[in-house]
């Protein structure tokens, strides 16, 4: 099993928090320390499969499969299939609206916590409808990397609730421009997700226009003057991760991309619901009592459809390359998922790229310090000035 290293759990006695009134020595060693405990060295252990699972794709069609059959061999190949790709997704989930490109933000309220300053605000993330987040600004004056967290609420990634999942509040700590955003309007209803046009009508599946709203988020943290475009992520738990990887699969502009266990591929496990009619099953009110499929509770919308197809989400995979990703794996994503991304580590091969793909695993669906500290350390090493942003072979 590809287990956290006793090494890393040594680490995260070194990462203080540097605070407003630390000295310039106390920052200094403060820095040092982080960038040792997120070296290469430290979570790079976790970009390889473990032995049992090298070379093994399971049952899963390659995405290096053109739909006429015909194999992918070149990159120009893979150009190609990519687009083919897209458009099969697109027709599948529904095209999104216009991206909305030139952001108006209202900042709502700005206080200081630590060594950042922390703005609620309000913009568009819909043609039609607004969210309410907040905006992490650390200190300094130079352009610096950017991580969108995303989740039922905006609090809870702002460090207002679950500790373990305070991702927004942690990178921001590390200096990284964070955004928090959530569903928090849909989440109170129980209908979790956003609606396009509207929720009787809607002519893209729910969690593709998550991954719009993302989109329009990520423009958001590209507008403004302290952070890298380019170098600009996107994380989130569970409902989050879904959220986060749909988002990181259907928008090229997110640099890097880590998960915390939402279930990265079709499966019966009750977490991995992607049958929801707030999911990838959406259709007409009223809806399908919530669970499991059973005979007499089917599916229904797209999701049969897919499974019909024989489609998983290792497809939508594929779109990342060569994008670094990082599964957090929990209950529901084990070890055994690098079947699934092994695909998307062949196509980083071809494409001239290694160690891009990245899973740690532990026993419990919550996540905790040590599987928290990978993904920071993730970002800290992909998004980083001065990185390499990766091993080119």
């Amino acid at each position: 099993m590809c287990t956290i290293s006793a090494r890393l759990i040594r680490t995260l006695l070194l990462l203080t928090v540097a605070v407003p009134g630390a000295t310039a020595q106390e920052k200094k060693e403060d820095t040092v320390a982080w960038q040792e405990s997120a070296s290469w060295s430290v979570i790079g252990t976790h970009f390889d499969p473990p032995a049992a699972f090298a070379n093994d794709f399971g049952p899963h069609r390659s995405p290096l499969r053109f739909h006429d059959g015909s194999t992918v061999r070149s990159v120009a190949d893979w150009k190609r299939r990519r687009n083919e790709l897209v458009g099969q997704w697109t027709e599948l989930l529904g095209q999104w609206p216009p991206l909305i490109t030139e952001p108006h933000v209202e900042v709502l309220e700005t206080e200081r916590r630590e060594n950042f300053v922390q703005q609620k605000i309000q913009f568009l993330w819909t043609p039609d409808e607004s969210t309410t987040g907040y905006l992490l600004i650390p200190d300094g004056a130079d352009k610096r990397p950017a991580v969108l967290s995303v989740f039922y609420e905006p609090e809870t990634a702002i460090g207002f609730n679950n500790p373990h999942r305070d991702f927004a509040l942690q990178l921001a700590r590390r200096g990284f421009v964070t955004l928090s955003i959530g569903t928090t309007d849909a989440s109170e209803a129980k209908t979790y997700a956003l609606y396009h046009p509207e929720i009787d009508n809607a002519t893209v599946q729910p969690l593709s226009m998550l991954g719009y709203a993302a989109a329009n988020a990520w423009h958001v943290l590209a507008s403004r003057s302290e952070v890298d475009e380019n170098r600009i992520g996107i994380v989130g738990h569970s409902f989050g991760g879904k959220w986060a990887m749909f988002a990181g699969c259907l928008f090229d502009r997110f640099a890097a991309v880590a998960v915390s266990d939402p279930g990265i591929m079709f499966d019966t496990h009750p977490s991995v619901n992607y049958w929801e009619p707030w999911y990838l099953g959406w259709h007409p009110r009223p809806w399908r009592k919530r669970g499991i499929i059973t005979e007499t509770n089917p599916g229904r919308g797209l999701y049969p459809q897919l499974l019909e197809q024989k489609r998983d989400l290792h497809e939508l995979h594929a779109l990342m390359a060569p994008r670094p990703f990082l599964v957090s794996g929990g209950a529901v994503d084990p070890p055994t998922r690098w079947r699934a991304l092994n695909h998307l580590v062949r196509i980083n091969k071809l494409l001239g790229y290694r160690r891009r793909v990245g899973m740690t695993n532990r026993p419990d669906h919550a996540p905790n310090e040590a599987s928290n500290a990978v993904i920071y350390g993730f970002f800290d090493h992909f998004l980083r000035p001065g990185t390499d942003n990766g091993e080119n072979e």
